[in-house]
């Protein structure tokens, strides 16, 4: 049963060679979490730092997981981000196909090899699914490691069902990884995984390996889970008689210091976040920085546009350590973004989520947006910060006592007195007017600007917290609305 090497020869022919080239090669199994986004950003920004070429590859070999819609996920979140690819299965390229069930022909073949090299053998035994993917059992006790090759011609002859095992040699086993450094292990302890399953397919770990060489793969990025799996590869690739690229394993993301995030315990994926009210910008940044940091003059640097990221990568910053995903972090950035967007881009992406909450088209969403933008840290904060608007809501006569602005009751009823008939004699009804009649007055009082302004902040909004002062509020209130809302709080005051 000789293998055709000229297919093979064939096979290298076609490789790319010359010059960086990286993949991001996600399952199609639902969604994109947070470590997955991290793993396609820094296989991005490896080939784009270093000119290179990045690949986008499918690997849906597992075919029990598969999620229909999934692979779109894959694509949207992607083209969302701008990580860009330069071949993968919806732009072709010079290693296609870009999806691994369209590759089943070529795995096999490479098994075949494999065999034929003294590397890997057929198994006849009797397994489960579950174990020809785990595998888990004696290599010891495998009567078909050492079977003849006249038996195997004959069990092959007889149709029965078999998988093929790497064979592991003796000895031990050394590989160098970009952020770990050299690491040695016993052969001892590594188990004859399977290869090829009955179904003909490949497992994940000999499918990656025989693609990552085909498509000239010079950067393998993955989560150090993988770490204890790199010794089985090396040695594929050594049986092949390949160059090892270059492996970077990259420490988890974790929800605290004893716990990997995961979906099943609600943690987000880049979707959910983006749902949540995070802008992408800063999700793909703050995601930058769980398990990187800038080096030299950048050292201090936090927030990165994605061009400037590629500017900055180097892999060297990459760390050992698991990074933790922290809300209050992410919200900060997020609120970086969202103050420093123009303001009638922040006006359209805002104004959505202000039309949740303020349905009146007499107020003006720019407007709102324009007091919003200074004080949101979320767009899904917005529908209740501004939800006052459209209505009055009702609100404690409590709200009125205000220490710090030295108001009271008492104090806040003379306040709203004084106001009402002020602002009703405004014929222009505009910040500047507004503000420079509540200014005078409070000097006319001899009051500070707060004692005046807190109650006519309260009565308009009925909120303790509000995205804008006073004056904004009632300005975009219209003068009416503002009057009427002033004399209710008069009339709580002096119940």
């Amino acid at each position: 049963m000789t293998v055709d090497r000229h297919y093979f020869e064939e096979m290298e022919a076609k490789i790319p060679r010359g010059k960086v080239r990286t993949r991001f090669a996600p399952s199609p199994t639902g969604y994109m979490h947070v470590g997955n986004l991290r793993t396609a950003l820094y296989t991005w920004l490896i080939a784009r730092s270093q000119g290179g070429t990045f690949i986008l590859r499918i690997e849906d070999t597992d075919q029990g997981r598969l999620v229909d819609g999934a692979v779109d996920v894959i694509y949207r979140t992607m083209a969302e981000c701008g990580l860009n690819h330069d071949e993968g299965p919806d732009v072709g390229g010079p290693v296609a196909p870009y999806i691994q069930s369209e590759r089943r022909d070529t795995y096999g073949k490479y098994a075949k090899l494999l065999v034929e090299l003294g590397h890997a053998y057929y198994c006849f035994c009797e397994k489960s699914e579950s174990e020809e993917d785990s595998g888990e059992f004696d290599r010891a006790a495998d009567p078909c490691r050492d079977l003849s090759a006249a038996e195997v011609e004959e069990k092959l002859a007889q149709g029965l069902p078999y998988v093929i095992r790497q064979r592991i040699p003796e000895g031990s086993t050394t590989f160098h990884d970009a952020i770990f450094g050299a690491i040695t292990v016993e052969n001892s302890t590594l188990d004859d995984q399977v290869l090829l399953k009955r179904d003909g397919l490949p497992t994940y770990n000999f499918a990656n390996v025989i693609d990552d060489h085909l498509m000239g793969i010079t950067h393998v990025v993955r989560g150090s889970e993988y770490l204890s799996s790199a010794p089985k590869y090396n040695l594929l690739y050594e049986a092949f008689g390949w160059d090892v690229p270059t492996y970077v394993h990259c420490s988890p993301v974790m929800r605290d210091a004893h716990n990997k995030m995961s979906k099943r315990h609600g943690d987000p994926s880049y979707e959910d976040l983006k749902t949540e009210g995070y802008l992408t910008e800063a999700v793909l940044n703050y995601v930058a920085l769980l398990g990187w940091s800038p080096k030299g003059e950048q050292a201090e640097q936090e927030v990165f546009s994605l061009s400037e990221l590629v500017k900055a990568f180097d892999m060297t910053g990459i760390s050992k350590s698991p990074a933790i995903f922290d809300r209050a972090k992410l919200d900060h950035f997020n609120a970086v973004y969202l103050r420093s967007m123009a303001p009638e881009e922040f006006a359209k992406v805002a104004e959505p989520y202000i039309r949740q909450s303020v349905t009146k088209e007499c107020y003006d969403a720019a407007a709102i947006a324009a007091v919003l933008q200074a004080r949101c840290e979320k767009l899904t904060d917005i529908p209740e910060k501004v939800d006052f608007f459209d209505e009055l809501p009702a609100y404690s006569v409590e709200f009125f006592t205000n220490k710090k602005s030295k108001t009271n009751s008492e104090v806040s009823l003379a306040m709203l007195e004084a106001a009402v008939p002020v602002l009703e004699a405004l014929e222009q009804w505009t910040t500047e007017s507004i503000h420079d009649a509540l200014i005078e007055l409070a000097q006319k009082l001899e009051v500070k600007n707060a004692t005046l302004m807190w109650p006519v902040r309260i009565a308009a909004a009925g909120k303790m917290v509000t995205p804008g002062g006073a004056v904004e509020i009632c300005q975009i209130l219209g003068k009416d609305e503002t009057i009427r809302r002033l004399r209710a709080g008069m009339a709580m005051l002096q119940a």
